[in-house]
């Protein structure tokens, strides 16, 4: 995935962080009101800015800075370890904060991270069904293929949209980045 990850251009990792980080952030939301992490969901706007940045609105880049310094300044950022809170360490949480650096900062790393999160968040979501007991718990090495295989499709649909995305930064039309919105944010949003 990294050499796949270096090869395209900073406008298609900026999609691709941000559509991992939606379907995490989308499996998050779907949970019962009671385990969603207050932390997590507070994360929405600051995914939703990154989503319209790297769609081609150069507006937003005030507003994903501005949510990743809110974050930076917040008790979520320490050097505490185990001493200090943890809610910016639950996947989606992570995927989203990480979509927003790769957003600002274009660099392959944050792309990178984003996707070994949710590799991390297939393998935790096994051990939450395996600790509930479940019945038919799906088998770990295909549900971890799946996952890796889903996000080469992502990158291939990506890819058909390279000629948009390679300048997105700077701004693209109006027109270009509803078309965008439509035709990579909702297929890239669901596994559907």
């Amino acid at each position: 995935m990294e050499e796949r990850l270096t090869a395209v251009s900073s406008g298609e990792r900026g999609v691709f962080a941000a559509g991992i980080a939606e379907r995490l952030m989308s499996w998050h939301e779907a949970l019962p009101e009671d385990e969603q992490a207050p932390f997590t969901v507070s994360l929405r706007p600051l995914l939703n800015s990154v989503w319209e940045g790297v769609l081609g609105d150069s507006t937003a880049f005030s507003a994903v800075k501005r949510g990743v310094a809110e974050y930076m300044l917040s008790e979520y950022c320490h050097n505490d370890g185990q001493d200090g809170p943890d809610d910016a360490d639950e996947s989606a949480a992570a995927a989203a904060l990480y979509a927003a650096h790769a957003h600002l900062f274009r660099c392959q790393e944050f792309a990178v991270w984003t996707s070994r999160r949710a590799v991390e968040a297939v393998d935790q979501h096994l051990q939450y069904l395996a600790e509930q007991e479940e019945d038919e718990l799906p088998d770990p090495d295909e549900a971890l293929v799946s996952e890796l295989q889903w996000q080469l499709r992502d990158l291939d649909l990506i890819a058909s949209y390279s000629k948009d995305l390679r300048y997105s930064s700077l701004g693209l039309s109006i027109d270009t980045s509803i078309r965008l919105r439509v035709e990579l944010r909702t297929p890239l949003s669901s596994r559907e």
